[in-house]
């Protein structure tokens, strides 16, 4: 069953929330976070992303991006601009995007829990990403990516959350420049804390990374490698529990530079048979399970995936595994999407538009669409132990860094 504590957070001055809390440093490259926090000094990229308060030519992964971010962390203390809560709390955190509510537990999450498979995993995580967390948070000893957890609904969870929310007034409550609102509340009485503890305990067998797992392993192995100097808050790491019924996967869709040296007529020929082929007068948005759009020269074709195509197994059966296996792999060449650099991934909060654009301009020869994977699909692949393909989920919106630390 899933152990959860409260933490002492490191949080932004209330007037000042708005201007720290910044994207997740993984949704920006150095080049971005630098305009984004050009005119802001309380941004927190400048604790997740220091590179940007260091020349151009700086190695981003060299152990002086990771002491500029100590260094920007203590002055940000020093100035007033975070401050740390007297006690643990739980917190609560709500998002609000296109008139689209949900509601997630901040916590501490344990890494007993995550090594042990009661926190499921889907993806397999790169060393060159974990090093850069694992450098990062024993560096500033906090960690500041939040990892987003999903659990199957409990009533009795969401009774506790909802009677907080309603009853209490929230420490923030922001718009933030993509029209996205952010509320957070603090849960203070040791009653309600305990309650909470006690009903993810009893009630909730298992949660499931969303996304984060870079985040998560590498806190799982700092833990480790701190070893005897480790505070017991090293034994957790800084998570929001978001029951499933309120969470949306957006479409994760595919860009490739190439027709393998196939020509328009013979690639759309070779489709047919896997495919059902058809022409349509519009950017195509698939609307169900095994309908794919497809975006060549201009046009947009809808493909639907034949019978046989594809196996029902929990794997086999997503969109992602069909176009893989039945056209990026057998027509395209591509047959390690991880690695190869003619393809490319465009989350579906980026629209339709994005790919013609860069089809157009020559970038891409060729873009896919693909029906959105469901929650239920990625827990029963959680579940079986296995593991989804690259790129498969891509949740929104997305939690701002900044407004809840936790330090170890």
């Amino acid at each position: 069953m899933a152990t959860i504590i409260p933490f002492q957070a490191l949080r932004p001055a209330p007037q000042l929330a708005r201007q720290v809390a910044s994207r997740p440093y993984d949704v920006l490259n150095s080049h971005e976070a630098r305009e984004e926090a050009a005119d802001n000094p309380d941004s927190f990229l400048h604790i997740t992303k220091a590179e940007i308060d260091l020349p151009l030519n700086v190695d981003i992964h060299s152990q002086e991006v990771y002491d500029k971010a100590k260094q920007n962390l203590q002055s940000f203390i020093e100035r007033g601009v975070l401050l740390e809560d007297d006690k643990p709390d739980y917190y609560i955190y709500r998002l609000i995007m296109n008139g689209r509510s949900q509601t997630g537990l901040v916590c501490g999450s344990s890494i007993d829990d995550y090594e042990k498979d009661i926190i499921r995993k889907h993806e397999l995580t790169r060393p060159e990403k974990e090093a850069d967390r694992i450098n990062h948070m024993k560096t500033i000893r906090a960690q500041t990516g939040n990892v987003f957890l999903a659990y199957k609904n409990v009533p009795a969870i969401d009774e506790l959350i909802e009677s907080w929310k309603n009853s209490h007034d929230p420490l923030y409550d922001f718009t933030a420049e993509d029209g996205i609102q952010h509320t957070v509340w603090a849960v203070d009485k040791e009653e309600t804390i305990t309650a909470i503890t006690r009903a993810f305990a009893e009630k909730v067998p298992f949660t499931y990374i969303a996304d984060g797992h870079h985040r998560a392993a590498s806190a799982a192995k700092v833990r480790k490698e701190l070893g005897a100097a480790a505070s017991r808050e090293a034994d957790y790491f800084l998570t929001t529990l978001f029951p499933s019924a309120e969470l949306h996967i957006l479409d994760y869709n595919r860009l490739v530079k190439d027709l393998n040296g196939a020509t328009l007529e013979e690639f759309l020929d070779n489709l047919q048979k896997d495919f059902l082929v058809g022409k349509v007068d519009k950017a195509f948005l698939p609307g169900q399970l095994h309908e794919f759009g497809m975006y060549l020269q201009g046009s947009w074709y809808q493909l639907v995936a034949k019978e046989g195509s594809f196996t029902t197994d929990p794997i086999g059966v997503l969109d992602v595994t069909i176009l893989q296996k039945n056209v990026l792999d057998r027509h395209l060449g591509i047959k390690d999407p991880r690695t190869d650099k003619r393809i490319d991934f465009v989350g579906g909060i980026r629209g339709l538009g994005e790919l013609e654009k860069r089809v157009d301009s020559g970038e891409m020869k060729i873009a896919f669409s693909l029906f959105p994977v469901s929650i239920e699909q990625l827990f029963d692949i959680a579940d079986g132990g296995q593991i989804m393909p690259p790129k498969s989920t891509w949740f929104e919106p997305k939690l701002r860094d900044g407004l809840l630390t936790h330090l170890i």
